[in-house]
């Protein structure tokens, strides 16, 4: 059985770590770098961080943290907002980055995704969907969640496998920051037909949503902000409840 992971986000505006509600609302968390020297010796499996401003100036100040943070933590780093080129990648993994992820550069121009698994291999290239329930499916918007595309979920996720990426983060507009748990129906459909590992995204706000997440929604890894940034749940609490409940994960 694959270990399932435990992966904080830390969203960074102007080089603070930020929260808000449905993308929007920001409050601001605390220093990155430290944030992230925690979150590393609480034992998250890696770390997630998403450049909320993605202007000219904030990538230049994002690169600056995730060097700093690179410097002092040993599990993975995934990087995203504002990556747009391929020059983009080679930046964000020359500052200490593992991963890349990508949302509306992909729909823009989905080669982006070609282009990056072939130069950097499929493993750094994570497609990040943020996705709205319409009707009776899903559909993948861009710009933080105020654009909305022509792509349906299932069909976007499968032509960017076919592409390249090597992993999907998939995030609940909808349930973002709301604490009412992962979007399951949304999760399970994506995770059953996708070819690669999905992460949940938007909503984790107990214990067993997480669990729910994994054993209901077919996840391989689970998205944490809220929850952790405000202390609610360690993630040592977080791993401790799953494994009781047959969750293979790393303590």
């Amino acid at each position: 059985m694959l270990t399932k992971r435990i992966i904080p986000c830390l969203d960074v505006f102007e080089g603070r770590v930020v929260k808000g509600v449905n993308f929007r609302n920001l409050e601001d968390i605390g220093d990155p770098v430290e944030l992230a020297r925690y979150y590393n010796d609480e034992g998250a499996d890696e770390l997630v961080f998403l450049d909320v401003g993605a202007s000219y100036k904030s990538r230049n100040l994002m690169l600056d943290v995730v060097n700093a943070v690179s410097q002092v933590v040993f599990i993975p780093i995934s990087v995203g907002g504002g990556i747009r080129t391929v020059e983009d990648i080679r930046s964000a993994l020359l500052a200490g980055a593992d991963k890349v992820s990508f949302c509306t550069a992909a729909l823009e121009r989905p080669e982006l995704i070609r282009e990056g698994a072939k130069i950097f291999g499929s493993q750094c290239i994570v497609l990040s969907v943020d996705a709205r329930k319409e009707g009776e499916r899903y559909v993948a918007y861009k710009y933080g969640g105020r654009e909305r595309s022509d792509w349906d979920v299932i069909r976007w996720i499968r032509y960017a496998e076919s592409l390249g990426c090597g992993e999907v983060l998939l995030n609940s507009i909808d349930r973002d920051g709301t604490k009412e748990g992962y979007d399951l129906e949304l999760l399970k459909t994506v995770s059953e037909s996708a070819g690669v590992p999905v992460i949940a995204s938007g909503g984790a706000g107990r214990l067993h949503q997480i669990y729910e997440a994994f054993s209901e929604g077919k996840a391989d890894a689970a998205l944490v902000a809220s929850i952790v940034h405000k202390k609610e749940f360690r993630i040592r609490d977080i791993k401790l409840y799953l494994k009781d409940k047959g969750i293979n994960v790393r303590l």
